[in-house]
């Protein structure tokens, strides 16, 4: 399920399916996960549980059930009726259930690392093939949009997540970005990220080159700052754990931070002239952020500081009409959840981070689930993950996985990678 599912990313794209292949398959394996644990010895051999539930799992779906309690909570609060209440709770089950279902499924399940790794090179290489039709369509006046795909009856955030984009016009500059199968831009910049983080840990040369070559295009052509800032924090800063244990490393970071005595004045306006630029790189949608962070959080502390306003809320003029709650995390939790999700959602990504951060320092094993940690960080305080996670399963998966990893007895010997086989 997880080989063909992310091997056929791009065919199901063109359908118009993603948006659906994700809640359904993080059901799905739950519903085999949980399965798995019920029988034990009785189920099949290549299905059975490679042991108990991690206490990092654990936290997530008490985590999220906590969400929906949350939800229900601001509903009733807001008087948002039955149909309302029932709706959100769908959006829930295809939202951020899926961020303690796949964790689930990859603890329990017999899934290897391996595969997932091999997977996203060959998805890499379908990204490749397909890059020179996508890149060269502005050029040749192709439509930006193919088609919408009747599946949107289903229901979801919106339109675009049920369309085939070959590209879009940058409405501040009108010049073209890649959006590739994400739903926007800066979103596929981030799943960029995780494909380099991926194929990097891939042993054969020719298939990391190939992950490695989507990703680094995907980044690039999609013109985010974050997927930037992602593709060298991510990749570089769990590489630098292991520094953590050694001596000639803190006395390193001693002297330097001795040094800021001299250094700190220009250092400080050197960062300031960077993040200056930065923001004016994109400075109208700077602007938009902002202006709708600042809006949720005067609204979140005024209005419903425990348990939010239940959902999202059409916004002024002066934010171009977005919704009060969207483009950020933590802000939107704050506003559509209150104070109750915003923790519901904190405490397990912090657990989960820290022990990625102490697995990465004690050796290469905890690499990818840190880079993965840190795209998980980055990517909320620009973008809504709970929407978004439909496309982020495979490193939800991968979280799972290293739960798994870290609870057994020593732990498997996770890397390098061994070779994944042709199929599943």
């Amino acid at each position: 399920m997880v080989w063909k599912a992310i091997l056929w990313t791009w065919p199901l794209y063109a359908l118009g399916a993603l948006y659906v292949v994700g809640p359904v398959l993080a059901w799905l394996m739950a519903g085999l996960a949980v399965l798995a644990l019920y029988l034990g010895p009785a189920i099949r051999s290549d299905l059975r549980a490679t042991g108990p539930v991690p206490a990092g799992v654990v936290v997530w779906a008490l985590g999220m059930l906590v969400m929906l309690v949350a939800l229900w909570a601001g509903h009733l609060n807001m008087g948002l009726g039955l149909k309302q209440t029932i709706k959100s709770s769908i959006g829930w089950a295809k939202g951020w259930a899926l961020l303690a279902l796949f964790p689930l499924a990859g603890a329990v399940l017999p899934i290897s690392r391996a595969l997932l790794v091999r997977a996203q090179c060959r998805l890499g290489l379908w990204t490749l093939c397909l890059a020179p039709v996508l890149l060269v369509a502005p050029y040749l006046g192709l439509p930006e949009r193919l088609w919408t795909s009747p599946l949107r009856a289903v229901g979801g955030p919106g339109p675009e997540y049920f369309s085939v984009y070959l590209f879009t016009f940058d409405p501040a500059s009108w010049t073209p970005r890649w959006q590739f199968y994400a739903p926007w831009s800066p979103f596929a910049a981030l799943i960029g990220v995780t494909q380099v983080l991926f194929a990097l840990e891939e042993p054969d040369r020719r298939w990391r080159a190939a992950g490695l070559a989507a990703g680094v295009l995907m980044i690039l052509a999609s013109k985010s700052r974050m997927g930037l800032v992602g593709l060298v924090a991510c990749s570089i800063g769990p590489r630098l754990m292991p520094l953590v244990l050694q001596s000639w490393a803190w006395a390193g970071l001693a002297a330097l931070t001795a040094s800021l005595a001299i250094t700190g004045t220009w250092l400080a306006n050197a960062l300031g002239s960077g993040v200056a630029a930065f923001k004016s790189a994109r400075a109208d949608s700077t602007r938009v952020r902002e202006t709708l962070q600042r809006i949720a959080w005067e609204r979140w502390k005024a209005e419903a500081p425990w348990f939010g306003h239940g959902t999202v809320q059409p916004g002024p003029h002066l934010v171009e009409y977005m919704p009060i709650g969207s483009h950020h995390t933590w802000y939107g939790l704050l506003f559509v959840k209150g104070a109750v999700g915003f923790v519901a959602f904190a405490v397990p990504l912090a657990l989960q981070t820290l022990q990625a951060l102490v697995d990465a320092a004690r050796g290469p094993r905890g690499r990818l689930p840190l880079g993965l940690c840190m795209v998980l960080v980055l990517l909320s305080f620009g973008e809504n993950i709970e929407i978004e996670a439909y496309l982020l399963w495979p490193s939800l998966l991968m979280l799972g996985i290293h739960a798994r990893e870290t609870a057994l007895p020593g732990g498997p010997p996770a890397f390098p990678c061994a070779p994944a086989s042709p199929a599943p």
